[in-house]
């Protein structure tokens, strides 16, 4: 049974899935300040750029809703503290400062305190259900690429649990599987945090689709063996000239050039980022002890240097279309207004 339940909403505060427990439990939280809101994404409990503006939005409009001052301009000013707070938490992920500058935006046409609070938990909200809308249009437009009995090759997370719901690249898997195809994704572990192999292979196989897990590095050889018929993954920011993704995806999309693979990119327009090339945009760092360490084992010699970026920019001439709720757009053609 595929799955369109919620993973972030609001209930007196900010609840979502601590994506940081599965697969071995799934526990909502619930957020109440800002400042748990924050560790909840740079400590990975909420992560996906759908996700991450529907945060953003929410955790504007949790300032908002927590503040003690009693006229206008003070509760806008602490929005506006939260929010640049927010957004310094994953600075590559542009769907985060999306949520918070729209949500800031919409606050400010309120004329007393009450009215702010009231129209920041409102656009918060609107951003939440438009997630899900446009995830369900991403899946529709894509779910035409793909052919019955189609083996397809995903990177990360790009499910439900990186959107309010439903999901972009797997978006598009669970609607070609409801329009009657057999599909067969082999989801890549993603280092340095596993978000394949501990959250895509728990969505697939809650969904019931035919899920193989594979080591980063065996992509080569999958296609190498015709094992794979396209990729799809999702973006955390889409500039003019590249595609950010979780570390890895440059290297599959490289391979899938090289062995006539298409490369598909499923996104909604406001990851799209263009105002901004490639060279402009700063990479997070992750820290060293996400591949020294796992949990309380060693897995590298302690103090050893480790660069641990936590995105890669895949240049557009390497995708094949990138899919949007406008549509299906084949670089360099992009959609409008982009």
């Amino acid at each position: 049974m595929i799955s369109e339940s919620r993973t972030i909403w609001w209930d007196d505060g900010i609840k979502t899935i601590d994506q940081t427990r599965l697969p071995a439990e799934l526990v909502v939280i619930t957020i109440r300040s800002v400042k748990e809101l924050v560790n909840a994404i740079t400590s990975l409990k909420i992560r996906g750029a759908p996700a991450l503006g529907a945060a953003g939005g929410y955790g504007v409009a949790l300032a908002a809703m927590r503040s003690r001052f009693p006229d206008r301009d003070g509760v806008l000013h602490e929005m506006e503290i939260a929010a640049e707070m927010i957004k310094g938490s994953r600075p590559t992920a542009i769907n985060l400062s999306w949520g918070v500058e729209r949500v800031l935006r919409a606050a400010r046409s309120g004329e007393v305190a009450d009215e702010v609070r009231e129209i920041a938990l409102r656009e918060a909200e609107r951003i939440a259900e438009e997630d899900l809308v446009i995830n369900k249009m991403i899946g529709k437009h894509g779910a035409r690429l793909l052919s019955d009995g189609d083996r397809v090759l995903t990177h990360c997370n790009a499910g439900r649990l990186a959107c309010v719901g439903w999901g972009t690249a797997l978006g598009v898997i669970r609607q070609a599987v409801l329009d009657g195809k057999e599909i067969h994704v082999y989801a890549c572990e993603t280092r340095p945090l596993n978000q394949g192999s501990r959250l895509t292979a728990w969505e697939l196989m809650e969904d019931g689709i035919d899920v193989t897990l594979v080591c980063d590095s065996a992509s080569g050889i999958l296609m190498r063996r015709g094992m794979i018929d396209s990729v799809i993954v999702g973006a955390d920011r889409i500039t003019r000239d590249a595609v950010f993704n979780k570390i890895g995806t440059y290297t599959h999309a490289v391979l899938a050039k090289a062995h006539g693979v298409p490369f598909y990119v499923a996104a909604p327009l406001s990851t799209f980022d263009a105002s901004h090339d490639e060279s402009e945009i700063v990479i997070e760092e992750r820290s060293g002890d996400e591949l020294r360490r796992l949990g309380d084992s060693r897995l590298a010699p302690d103090g050893v240097k480790v660069y641990n970026p936590a995105f890669d920019a895949t240049p557009l001439e390497l995708v094949s279309a990138i899919v949007t709720e406008k549509g299906v757009f084949r670089p360099p053609l992009m959609p409008p207004g982009i």
